[in-house]
């Protein structure tokens, strides 16, 4: 349960806080983004739920019901590895992506400054970066607060692949978790078979 409310805290915190829910407030947000993390609240809720279960046939002693938590452990399992592999995987197409978003904005905002003005301002606010190789052109849009000029492209890769590592490390290492619950699920259901077979 406590592994299942974890996994589901951390994924809605980096879906809704921070950087992330400044770019889904945006028409072109990067929803394939957010897959991984959809896949990790999922697979929390459902770690809650089998969690419940697993410790119903622990008491009652049911093989029936032990197998079954076993069965939903291993699908929770293959879910959260597939978080991680697509996180570590995936991290270079998801930091093109968003680079590709920023640069669309930017030429948008130069074209056009009240039609761009919106998605540069949420960018530069989310990334806390300004401009390209130069603010020049887009300082309007720049967050006040920023000590010199910082470049979005670069600053888009550190932060895309830094969230994205860390959801990578949280899903393998709550899989590593899932599998001694498998485990020590099956070690039950094989003990309580054997007593029920001497008696």
């Amino acid at each position: 349960w406590l592994a299942g409310s974890a996994v589901i805290a951390f994924g809605l915190w980096f879906r809704f806080g921070g950087t992330m829910k400044d770019l889904s407030s945006e028409d072109k947000s990067p929803e394939y983004f957010y897959v991984g993390l959809y896949v990790l609240v999922g697979a929390g809720a459902l770690m809650m739920t089998v969690g419940f279960f697993g410790c119903c046939g622990a008491m009652r002693e049911s093989q029936c019901v032990l197998g079954s938590f076993f069965t939903c452990l291993l699908v929770i399992f293959a879910a959260e590895v597939t978080t991680g592999v697509f996180a570590f995987i995936g991290k270079d197409v998801a930091i093109r992506h968003v680079q590709s978003m920023y640069e669309e904005a930017y030429s948008d905002y130069l074209k056009d400054r009240a039609r761009g003005n919106g998605t540069l301002i949420t960018f530069h606010s989310a990334f806390q970066c300004c401009g390209k190789e130069s603010s020049e052109q887009v300082q309007p849009t720049c967050p006040k607060e920023l000590p010199g000029h910082k470049n979005c492209i670069d600053k888009i890769e550190t932060v895309i692949s830094a969230k994205l590592q860390l959801i990578g490390i949280v899903g393998i290492g709550i899989a590593g978790l899932t599998i001694f619950g498998m485990i020590f699920s099956m070690v039950l259901c094989c003990a309580i078979r054997n007593s029920r077979d001497v008696i």
